[in-house]
């Protein structure tokens, strides 16, 4: 007996690099269509609230489209959708598919039930950097004004109450104005500095600045690069004028503008360590109706900086600068602040955002951020694919705690099941419980990443704070 054919279409997109994926549900007869046709009516002009509304795309694959068109679309300073940026390619399978061309649709089975898919996956590794980040900044607040507005007010009404927080954001005074970022700052600040949140949940390989604020929102937080995207994002809503600051530990001198941008084009990082140090952190410098603001709000061993013009520059000043001194794991370390053109950290928020692969490990073990950091704790995977790698990196933990005078610990599962993790799971139940989560996502990008079969322990080190 033939079946009849499916009367239903599945049109899949997804990001190589930053994993994103989309999928909704389509008009069976569009499945003739070109993919120049079906970009421009189900990417470009998708109206995501009515595909939420009818059921036909869930709200995390809403999410991912609204984020992979920004990385496929230009935008306007308004934050209206322009032109698809130069160089963006499509692929199905191994193959590359041009506008003109029609997508081939394949059977599938989804839910006991026969459909055609029609999957597609984005490739711009020719793309320039080119996101004109006002407008990508507009765009992200349009996407939910009433949410972002209302963590503002929350976040004034918290720290100044509901009757000096409206005061505030009536800015009408430079006084209300610095009121309104000091506390905005400090919001951001008092997050969780973590990457756990990178294989829980949605499993954002880089979060913007909006979906940072979301993450904050949902009681957890964000890297420094990340924290820093999110102030600005909100500030820019705002109105203030601001510039991105990039810093490192021990990073003394001029910062090496012309090496910093040639590492962004070819990205070969092998022999530019003493270069890259310069962008290990990141911070704003803002000029609020003339006095220059330093602000440093994203929290793990940073203290929070709000620094205010000769403070500011003699952090940020020419010839002898003050570093900021941070309490690093096992010893102190002086960090020098750096303004330089804003294409730099520009690029390098992009690349992390689109073109470099494995960001979210990076961040865990090339960084070595860790899963969380703060005054109290550091918590971190310990990867292994034998017993000798493993007892390697045991002994060599043991031996910076020792040196340092720190409590540690570390198991070869990944649990909080001893005397430390139990202490950790008291103090932090929030985190503990993402932490532990967080396992079966991150060993399996792991493993992606290196084609092999990892376990994994967890190290878990009581800091002083």
């Amino acid at each position: 007996m033939q079946h009849p054919e499916p009367d239903e279409l599945i049109l899949q997109l997804s990001d190589l690099v930053s994993t994103r994926k989309c999928a909704m549900r389509v008009d069976a007869s569009e499945g003739g269509r070109t993919l120049g046709y079906l970009l421009d009516k189900y990417v470009k002009h998708a109206p995501i609230r009515d595909l939420v509304r009818d059921a036909r795309i869930t709200s995390n694959s809403a999410d991912s489209l609204f984020a992979i068109q920004d990385l496929l679309y230009a935008s306007s300073d308004k934050g209206r959708l322009l032109d698809m940026f130069t160089g963006v390619e499509f692929k199905q399978g191994d193959r590359m598919i041009e506008p003109e061309e029609t997508p081939y649709r394949q059977l599938a089975s989804v839910d006991g039930r026969d459909v055609w898919v029609i999957d597609l996956a984005t490739d711009r590794t020719n793309c320039d950097y080119d996101r004109n980040w006002t407008g990508f900044h507009a765009r992200k607040w349009l996407k939910d004004p009433d949410r972002y507005a209302g963590f503002v007010q929350n976040t004034l009404a918290e720290s100044l109450g509901s009757v000096e927080a409206e005061s505030v954001l009536e800015m009408d005074s430079t006084a209300k104005k610095l009121a309104l970022l000091e506390a905005l700052g400090r919001r951001v600040w008092k997050s969780h500095f973590e990457n756990y949140s990178r294989f829980v949940g949605r499993k954002l390989v880089y979060k913007s600045g909006d979906e940072t604020i979301d993450n904050i929102m949902d009681g957890a937080g964000a890297i420094c690069s990340e924290k820093v995207q999110a102030l600005k994002f909100l500030t820019d809503h705002y109105g203030f004028t601001s510039e991105y600051i990039i810093a490192g530990g021990n990073a003394v001198g001029t910062a090496p503008v012309d090496k910093l941008r040639e590492l962004l084009v070819t990205f070969d990082f092998r022999f530019a360590k003493r270069y890259m140090r310069f962008w290990q952190h990141t911070a704003l410098l803002y000029d609020v109706d003339g006095v220059r603001v330093l602000v440093d709000a994203t929290n793990g061993n940073i203290p929070f900086l709000f620094l205010r013009d000769w403070e500011a520059e003699r952090i940020l000043g020419h010839g002898d600068k003050q570093p900021v001194t941070v309490k690093m794991i096992e010893s102190e370390e002086d960090f020098y602040y750096h303004r330089v053109p804003q294409d730099i950290p520009e690029n390098l928020f992009f690349a992390l955002d689109g073109w470099m692969p494995y960001t979210d490990l990076m961040q865990v073990f090339d960084n070595e951020l860790g899963l969380y950091l703060s005054g109290d704790f550091y918590l971190t995977p310990i990867p292994f694919t034998t017993d000798r790698e493993f007892e390697r990196d045991r002994r060599e933990y043991d031996r910076v705690a020792r040196r340092s005078g720190l409590e540690c610990s570390v198991t070869r599962e990944w649990s909080l099941d001893s005397p430390l993790g139990s202490q950790f799971a008291k103090a932090e139940p929030f985190v503990s419980e993402h932490v532990l989560a967080a396992e079966s996502h991150l060993l399996a990008r792991l493993d992606e990443c290196e084609g092999a079969t990892h376990q994994s322990g967890l190290v878990i080190m009581r800091l002083k704070n």
